[in-house]
């Protein structure tokens, strides 16, 4: 009976690609499983989609890879919108799964003075991800890569899903650290540290991890330390606003990058790190060096606090970098 209705939940969510869930195709070049949430970000003018899968996904795809977003919506009106979205950004809508019961997520966007403030509501679609579902897409898609967070694991139906992908392929998991009060524990961060191999987080972050867990070491640099030891974890990356990023590999190897500079004013800084983990995850990918990827993450980054929103509207946002990084690959040999 489980299998029936798993089957009939993506007949009816996904007819057109029913036939890729049937076989186990090898690695697509390029395919990124991104779990999580889709959230209408509710600003006060207006609302726009995000969530940080979301976000990612939507520039993943402008770079030229294969983002499989695996989430779940209610079935309203949200719903219609993120898919129509989706398919206008060439997004693949495999991994959207509808709940009955459950409305799409929200969260209310207030802006405050050097920054910003989530009000983010609880039981929403994205906290009941159907586990067999998303193994399935998983095992169709074989990605090259998991990016996961840490908000959609509040619930336990979620949390059961995501433990699931990760067991169902072998490939790096990025674990993209949101401590969103109060929708964390420590429970949370010390299973989701587990299952990844690169970690992304934000100097606030860090420091808040070093409280959390009683972490040594009275550096940032330190405390990173500790994070690799405590967890096996190949790698951690730290974003530090417009200060740049730094990158601390296994090895005890650190790599810096200054901040990207702003052509214009700040309109909001909602999504940079999600512009920058996109542009982290592309570098990793394609094997771009540390200092190269985490430099140009930092200028995609900068650029999106730019735009009012996480993502742009226009395709023609991306162009710039795209013929940047094009360009100079003759002079960065390897890539």
């Amino acid at each position: 009976m489980e299998v029936k209705r798993i089957s009939s939940l993506v007949t009816a969510n996904h007819q057109n690609h029913l036939p890729r869930l049937l076989t186990k195709p090898p690695r697509q070049s390029g395919s990124v499983a991104l779990f999580g949430e889709v959230l209408a970000d509710r600003f006060p003018d207006r609302s726009v989609l995000g969530g940080a899968p979301f976000n990612v996904a939507r520039h993943l795809r402008a770079f030229g890879l294969h983002p499989v977003l695996i989430t779940r919506t209610g079935n309203d009106s949200l719903r219609d919108e993120l898919l129509t979205s989706m398919e206008r950004y060439g997004m693949d809508t495999l991994g959207v799964q509808c709940d009955p019961v459950h409305p799409t997520g929200q969260v209310v966007v207030h802006m405050e003075q050097g920054g910003h403030r989530f009000e983010i509501s609880p039981n929403q679609a994205y906290d009941f991800i159907h586990a067999g579902v998303a193994r399935m897409v998983a095992l169709s898609t074989q990605p090259e890569l998991i990016y996961f967070g840490t908000l959609a694991q509040r619930h336990k139906v979620s949390r059961r899903a995501l433990n699931i992908l990760l067991q169902s392929v072998e490939t790096p998991h990025l674990l993209d650290i949101n401590l969103r009060e109060p929708w964390y524990d420590v429970q949370t961060i010390r299973r989701s540290l587990l299952r990844a191999d690169i970690v992304k987080v934000n100097n606030e972050e860090l420091s808040g991890l070093a409280r959390l867990l009683k972490l040594p070491g009275s550096t940032a640099v330190g405390q990173a330390e500790a994070l690799i030891e405590r967890f096996s974890l190949e790698k951690i990356v730290v974003t530090c606003g417009a200060e740049g990023a730094w990158q601390l590999t296994a090895d005890g190897t650190k790599t810096n990058a200054g901040g990207g500079a702003l052509s214009g004013a700040i309109v909001d800084t909602v999504g940079a790190g999600d512009g920058f983990a996109s542009v982290f995850i592309l570098g990793t990918l394609q094997g771009w060096p540390a200092s190269l990827a985490l430099s140009r993450a930092n200028r995609f980054a900068a650029a999106l606090c730019g735009l009012r929103g996480a993502i742009p509207d226009d395709d023609g946002f991306y162009d710039p970098f795209l013929r940047e990084w094009e360009a100079n690959v003759d002079s960065h040999p390897g890539l």
